[in-house]
């Protein structure tokens, strides 16, 4: 029988004295830069036995709410994706973009089409 092979990514978060988030860092394995800073984080895990999903969101205290809408457009835009990649719906992933596009006009990311 193979042994199953497994890898770590790794979530590093200096938190202050109130225990809010100041710095974000992660590492996985193979990247050419290292550690790498980051400003925010979602992970979104799915339980196939429950059918629920859990997930930890963090940013640090110095994200802009114009970078937070940036980092929300894009990760809709990035749902949208591996929707289609893992399901091949082509219809739910367009309402997905069709949806992320809204909300980049929204928060004024993009301009009218």
């Amino acid at each position: 029988m193979a042994t199953e092979e497994k890898k770590e990514i790794i979530i590093r978060v200096g938190l202050d004295e109130n225990a809010i988030p100041e710095s974000i860092s992660w590492l996985a394995p193979g990247a050419s830069n290292g550690e790498e800073k980051a400003d925010a984080f979602m992970l979104s895990i799915f339980s196939g036995n429950e059918k629920t999903t859990l997930g930890i969101d963090l940013w640090t205290k110095e994200m802009l709410v114009g970078d937070m809408n940036i980092f929300f457009y894009q990760s809709l835009k990035k749902m949208a994706d591996v929707l289609d990649r893992a399901t091949q719906d082509k219809e739910a992933a367009q309402m997905m973009r069709d949806f992320s596009r809204d909300f980049g006009r929204q928060v004024k990311l993009l301009q009218n089409e």
